[in-house]
C-alpha cells in the first residue's frame, strides 16, 4: 500500500526546542501534557484556549482545555490525536468576545474549524488580517460553530490541490492528511 500526502500545515504552537506547547497525543500516546496555566503571555494564553482532537472513530471535536481536563479516562481513551492552542476563535457559533473588530493587529493566521464531527477545513489567510476578520470567516463562510486558531506569521500549508507549496520553518507540530 502506498500512501501520498495530500495536505499539511503546521498544528500548533511549540516551545524553543520544538516540542508542543500544551497537549500533544499521537496514536492514543500523550506525549506532551494540557498546559492549563492562565494569563500567560502570548495568543497561547488568550481565553479560551482549546484542543483540537480526533478519535478513533474518526470524529473530530474542538473543545476548550478546561472541558478536555474535565473528560473521564474512558472518554481520554477515545482520543487518537490531539493538540493545544488557542486561542478558540469561534466558540458555539460566536467570535471570542476578547477581539475587536477594525483590530490593527494584523499577522498570517491559520486555524482549524469544525464544520461537523466528520468534516473539519483548515484555513490560512494569503494576507495578515485580524482575529476578528479571521474567526469571521470560519463563522461566517464557513459555518463552523468552533474554530480553533493554531499558529501566526510562520504559518505554513502544503495542498498541492491549490498549488500550495509553503517551505521553509520549524515546526513543532505537523497536521497532515495522507490519502
Amino acid at each position: 500500500y502506498e500512501s501520498r500526502l495530500l495536505f499539511a500545515t503546521n498544528g500548533g504552537m511549540y516551545l524553543a526546542n520544538q516540542h508542543p506547547q500544551g497537549l500533544y497525543i499521537e496514536n492514543g500516546q500523550c506525549l506532551q501534557a494540557a498546559d492549563t496555566l492562565k494569563g500567560g503571555y502570548g495568543n497561547f494564553y488568550l481565553q479560551p484556549n482549546g484542543v483540537f482532537m480526533i478519535t478513533y472513530d474518526k470524529e473530530a471535536a474542538l473543545i476548550t482545555t478546561d472541558s478536555f481536563m474535565n473528560l473521564s479516562e474512558v472518554e481520554r481513551e477515545k482520543i487518537r490525536y490531539a493538540t493545544q492552542s488557542g486561542p478558540l476563535v469561534v466558540a458555539n457559533g460566536v467570535v471570542n468576545p476578547l477581539f475587536t473588530k477594525g483590530s490593527h493587529n494584523l499577522n498570517i493566521r491559520s486555524g482549524v474549524g469544525l464544520m461537523a464531527p466528520d468534516q473539519i477545513v483548515f484555513l490560512i489567510s494569503d494576507e495578515r488580517v485580524n482575529f476578528y476578520d479571521f474567526a469571521s470567516v470560519f463563522r461566517d463562510r464557513l459555518e463552523c460553530r468552533q474554530a480553533l486558531y493554531l499558529d501566526g506569521a510562520i504559518s505554513r500549508v502544503f495542498f498541492p490541490k491549490l498549488n500550495k507549496y509553503d517551505t521553509g520553518g520549524h515546526f513543532g507540530v505537523m497536521i497532515g492528511v495522507f490519502k
